[in-house]
């Protein structure tokens, strides 16, 4: 069952502040950036707005306000939002990968074969092989998050805290979960750009989210294990 979509016909952008939390100079901005698509004009000075533009606000904050992306690659993650000759899965793979994918661990010494990144790729697709993923080591390195991960288990390893075969497996199986719950949120929105932006915008504002419980988590097992409990 999908969301209903709230009711914003036909607004001016005042309205369209107030419902959205977002102040009406931030909307003009997005107007100017191309972010937003103009209204419909009602006058040489006024225009009128809908329930798209209340959505697609919604996903410029989450990306720029809560996600601090840069203008520049918010349009980037919004053309791909945008592109209808992609089916589904495509379109939500798309505009995800133009996220960002956060910093890589640290560097190797840049002589010479990087032995350690490379122990790093054998351990993620071992990983990856022995709980199925097939579609994400299909794509190997052209995936940013396959990349990123590969570069923070090479982090690990190079600050003297390797990460075995064992454990990233142990992580990839809780992110099974995860990545259900996710997309089972997704498909409550309606199909389509709804469904789309949900994903992009629900990936940007649940990654908090997941940091903390997480350390959260630990709290509550480190009391469990070493401090009685109590």
């Amino acid at each position: 069952m999908t969301l209903s979509r709230e009711r914003c016909k036909h607004v001016r952008m005042a309205e369209l502040s107030e419902r959205s939390g977002v102040a009406t100079a931030t909307i003009k901005y997005y107007l100017r950036e191309g972010l937003l698509r103009p209204g419909r004009r009602v006058s040489a000075t006024q225009a009128e707005y809908d329930e798209d533009h209340l959505r697609r606000l919604r996903l410029v904050r989450a990306l720029i306000q809560v996600g601090r992306m840069p203008v520049a690659t918010a349009r980037e993650v919004l053309v791909a939002v945008e592109d209808e000759s992609l089916d589904r899965h495509k379109r939500i793979g798309a505009a995800v990968w133009a996220l960002p994918h956060g910093s890589p661990g640290p560097a190797g010494d840049g002589e010479g074969p990087d032995e350690v990144r490379e122990e790093a790729t054998r351990a993620v697709d071992e990983a990856l092989e022995r709980i199925g993923w097939t579609f994400s080591r299909a794509e190997g390195d052209s995936s940013p998050a396959y990349r990123m991960l590969v570069d923070a288990v090479a982090g690990l390893s190079r600050t003297g805290y390797p990460c075995a075969p064992a454990d990233l497996l142990a992580y990839a199986r809780s992110a099974a979960d995860l990545g259900a719950v996710d997309l089972d949120m997704v498909e409550r929105y309606e199909p389509g750009a709804g469904q789309v932006e949900a994903a992009v915008a629900l990936t940007v504002l649940y990654e908090p989210v997941l940091l903390g419980l997480r350390r959260l988590a630990e709290a509550e097992e480190s009391n469990r294990r070493f401090g009685g409990g109590g």
